[in-house]
């Protein structure tokens, strides 16, 4: 997909150099402690872990996320430098809709469970997983990961595709045959979502647990997101709350989608990697909420591709 970009401001603000130094040095706790675990260090893991029983998996795990939490390095110097202006569409919006995916539950579900339960967590099987000042310590970068890069891309989106959501949803062309296969993919989405959102509901109910002991707020989260993924879908493919700005279920299903699958799949992974045997229910639940997820970020493709390519005058 090639989008006309619109007429971008020269240089960058005091403002958003200082969002780019708080997002790369909110970076620094998670890799410094991912990079002493590397090297052999055992801060933050309490004798008795799982961790210390897998070396060469949680090495390369470790490995994997300093490369995750570097391209959020990566991605506060494209959002804010003159060179980031010329990356293609799909190479900005793939890492940023990964970033959304895996920050936002966090983002959401860390502050509830201080509130709810003071921030323990961290166990399996009634053995120590890590120090609770390590969830305090990274967990709260990651929330000042989310903020700072989140606020540099909105800004960044807003100057570069702006145009491509103005308006209200009740100004959206309907009958189309675009408006027609996004309808068919939300409806999808919207079946899909409706197993991996029963079954956290169960858990937050404490009917069924799928994490192993996790806490039930965190259940209530990803139905949060579910929701919000399934309703953003819908209002643009079936162009309901026609009163509300095109931005409003655009940001629903964009921060939804990237939730719902970014966090299932990597999850999901982590509990493959550990040497666990997924059950079932938990197969299930995460492919519905990746599969809910992909459909939804098509239904995004798909409306961002057919509106107008040029940014008005």
């Amino acid at each position: 997909m090639t989008i006309s970009t619109a007429p971008v401001p020269a240089g960058v603000s005091a403002r958003r150099r200082a969002l780019r130094l708080v997002a790369i040095a909110a970076c620094l706790p998670y890799l410094s402690l991912k990079l002493a675990w590397i090297a052999g260090s055992h801060l933050g893991i309490p004798d008795g872990s799982p961790l210390l029983e897998h070396r060469l998996t949680m090495a390369l795990i470790n490995g994997l996320t300093v490369l995750m939490d570097a391209t959020v390095v990566v991605l506060a110097l494209l959002l804010t430098r003159p060179w980031g202006r010329r990356v293609s569409a799909w190479l900005l919006a793939v890492p940023m809709w990964l970033a959304v995916g895996l920050l936002a539950p966090i983002m959401v579900g860390f502050p509830l469970q201080l509130v709810l339960h003071g921030g323990e967590g961290g166990h399996s099987d009634g053995r120590p997983f890590l120090a609770d000042w390590v969830f305090s310590v990274v967990y709260s970068g990651f929330i000042v990961q989310g903020l700072a890069l989140g606020t540099l891309f909105a800004g960044y989106a807003r100057e570069r595709w702006g145009h491509l959501w103005r308006g209200r949803v009740g100004e959206l062309p309907a009958g189309s045959r675009p408006a027609k296969a996004q309808r068919r993919t939300a409806v999808t989405a919207a079946l899909v979502a409706l197993f991996p959102g029963a079954v956290r509901l169960l858990c937050a109910c404490g009917a069924a647990d799928l994490d192993r002991g996790g806490h039930r707020s965190m259940q209530c989260v990803y139905v949060l997101f579910l929701t919000a993924a399934v309703t953003g879908a819908w209002q643009l493919a079936f162009r309901r709350g026609r009163g509300l700005p095109v931005a409003v279920p655009l940001t629903l299903a964009w921060t939804g989608s990237g939730a719902v699958a970014c966090w299932a799949g990597w999850v999901w992974l982590a509990v493959l990697v550990s040497g666990d045997r997924p059950t079932a229910l938990t197969d299930l639940t995460y492919a519905g909420q990746m599969v809910s997820g992909f459909l939804v970020a098509s239904v995004i493709a798909r409306f961002l591709r057919d509106r107008p390519v040029k940014a008005p005058r």
